[in-house]
């Protein structure tokens, strides 16, 4: 590995220092090889880290790669906003003010800005549709709920391979207690709505296994609200724009804005804050 790469830790979906999903951000890493990349990951053992690269597509203002403790990421969503916010920061300059452009490995991403927040167009879905009866009644007993309390189901994979489970209400989302350990990958989503008048319309948690095969909880996550929200719209379940929240089982107050524009395009922001920076010694 080369000397002086700068970095960030990245607070993303936070509305205070500390409450959102951290994120780990490498500047300049195209000399980089994927296993030195997830070799980094691994020992900072966040849930993602990413690394700022040089474009290959002459639309894109950078390269973002997003590596997972086991594996790289064609997509992600709190990556995203987080790898905008540090290339921004660390003095990256887009092409347009308003509206930047991420390559990543599931295409060119747009992300826009305003004066507090950053926002993606959620991508299009790489699997959708109804989850058989047979998955369902095995993620039932993995969160340790009758098959009753499952209200709907369905496949929302943008990348990481999301499956979104609906409950009847936020209350149930955050009463489980799921197993703390799976045999084989799991990318689980569970949402239910919290009452009207709440601050926020819809409760998230996010399950998924490590290289390990341990079961981690994700505090705050994007690529899920990303698809979950175009599976509550189309499905008539919410309106645009509305916020969910995330991560209040791990200590966290995570806030997700979701808005829809008017070709139909869903939109996920959220605050990002830099809350350690420097330059790293390997």
């Amino acid at each position: 590995m080369s000397t002086n790469h700068r970095f960030q830790l990245v607070d993303v979906f936070s509305e205070q220092p500390f409450s959102g999903n951290p994120l780990a951000v490498v500047f300049d890493a195209d000399d980089l090889t994927t296993e030195q990349m997830l070799a980094i990951t691994r020992w900072l053992n966040l849930s993602e880290t990413a690394f700022l690269l040089t474009p290959d597509n002459p639309l894109a203002d950078y390269r973002l790669r997003i590596f997972t403790l086991d594996r790289e990421m064609p997509f992600a969503g709190h990556p995203t906003l987080g790898g905008c916010h540090a290339w921004l920061s660390g003095g990256g300059k887009p092409r347009d003010a308003l509206e930047i452009i991420q390559e990543c490995g599931a295409g060119l991403i747009p992300i826009r800005r305003n004066a507090s927040t950053l926002a993606f167009a959620a991508p299009p879905l790489l699997r959708n549709g109804p989850v058989d009866e047979p998955a369902l009644l095995e993620m039932a007993r993995f969160l340790r709920i009758d098959r009753t309390a499952i209200v709907d189901a369905q496949w929302v994979d943008n990348g990481p391979g999301w499956m979104a489970v609906l409950l009847d209400s936020a209350d149930a989302v955050l009463a489980l207690e799921p197993q703390r350990d799976y045999p084989t990958r799991l990318d689980l989503g569970v949402v239910g709505p919290h009452p009207a008048g709440s601050d926020a319309a819809f409760e998230l948690r996010a399950f998924l296994t490590d290289h390990h095969g341990a079961v981690r909880e994700d505090p705050v996550t994007g690529s899920l609200n990303a698809s979950v929200a175009q599976w509550l719209i189309a499905s008539g379940r919410a309106v645009a724009p509305y916020f969910a929240s995330q991560g209040n089982r791990l200590g966290r107050t995570g806030r997700i804005h979701v808005t829809a524009d008017t070709a139909g395009a869903v939109w996920i922001g959220g605050t990002t804050i830099t809350l350690f920076s420097g330059v790293s010694s390997f």
